[in-house]
């Protein structure tokens, strides 16, 4: 999904979801500002292991595809391959390599709000499968919902991960041009490891370890669909907070909005249009937010989009105050673990945080 001001064309809020499936994934805020100034790091190569990364356990070779079958996504330089920080002029990224029926490596989308993955059109004809209109999905996005094809395909892997048997929806358009999703289907024994310093994510098999020095720890529980939710506190306002790393800006509901206002009602706010994958719109008010606070972390989040959208309303999170911290926020880390087997957060910040 993108937001956009009163002023500029609609940005896309890249999320969706399925029957079953719940992707709350990229928001672009045409005027989002992230509160770090550091440059961006360079690309560097990939190692075998991360520090808090296991050894990935042995699985079938993937077999690379000829250049002639698929289109490399190019990304401008000095943009990092996998792992992008956030910075003033840049909302951060987070992409993986993954291989589909051992072909690839395609660069999806790394969405810890979606319960299954999905990939454009440009996929399939990689992969030679043609859409499926016979087995529909109903799409149920941040703004909207639609009905898809889908293609079903043998295998999807990525580190650790493999998911077998599985049906995919075609993405009409998928965040930042990259090939698809990646949701959290399979990961609930696995533990993502994103190094926004080192342009470096691995997904491997969790142990049960405890976090490292250096590292603060932040409790998640799984809810709805395996959404990672917190407890955070902005000002005086306790709220429910979803993790989203498929979106691009912290997006809140109305009545976070209206519990921060109550003691301010008149400040001016702009408008916001937020457009879905589905290329519905909703208008959403931009204001001024105090620090999301949550464990030992504080997020100066300086404003934010309020909107009672769609994806809200599915999750039945309209009435209490509830926000989705986005990579406007998240990529202002060094490094981001999520164990899903410990159901812990655990942060790293940056030098300069």
């Amino acid at each position: 999904m993108r937001a956009r001001s009163d002023t500029m064309a609609p940005v896309k809020y890249q999320s969706l979801m399925l029957p079953l499936l719940i992707v709350a994934g990229g928001v672009t805020l045409a005027h989002a500002e992230a509160s770090d100034t550091s440059p961006a790091p360079a690309a560097v190569p990939q190692p075998a292991v991360a520090p808090e990364a296991a050894a990935p356990a042995a699985a079938p070779a993937p077999t690379n595809v000829d250049s002639s079958d698929i289109t490399e996504i190019v990304i401008q330089a000095p943009e990092p391959r996998y792992v992008a920080p956030t910075r003033r002029d840049q909302i951060g990224r987070i992409w993986a390599p993954v291989f589909i029926n051992g072909k690839g490596p395609f660069r999806l989308v790394l969405d810890s709000g979606a319960s299954r993955s999905g990939v454009t059109a440009k996929v399939a004809a990689a992969l030679g499968i043609k859409p499926d209109d016979s087995h529909p999905v109903r799409l149920r996005a941040v703004t909207g919902s639609a009905t898809v094809a889908t293609i079903h395909v043998d295998s999807l892997q990525v580190g650790d991960l493999l998911v077998n048997d599985s049906r995919l929806p075609i993405l009409a358009d998928a965040l930042g041009g990259a090939d698809g999703i990646l949701g959290n289907e399979g990961l609930a024994d696995q533990r993502v490891y994103i190094d926004f310093r080192h342009d470096l994510i691995i997904i491997s098999r969790s142990h049960g370890r405890p976090a490292a020095a250096g590292f603060m720890t932040v409790p998640f529980t799984l809810e709805r669909g395996r959404l990672l939710v917190t407890d955070v506190q902005l000002g005086w306002v306790h709220a429910k907070a979803i993790i989203d790393t498929g979106g691009q800006i912290t997006v809140a509901n109305m009545a976070l909005r209206d519990a921060l206002i109550r003691r301010n009602s008149k400040e001016h706010f702009s408008v916001d249009q937020i457009e879905g994958v589905t290329n519905d719109i909703q208008d959403g008010e931009g204001r001024r937010a105090p620090p999301i606070r949550f464990g030992p972390i504080q997020i100066q989040s300086k404003r934010m989009t309020f909107a009672d959208m769609r994806i809200f309303e599915y999750w039945k999170m309209t009435k209490e105050p509830s926000v989705l911290i986005g990579m406007d926020a998240l990529g202002l880390l060094d490094t981001l673990i999520i164990d899903y087997r410990r159901h812990e957060l655990m942060l790293r910040m940056r030098d300069d945080s």
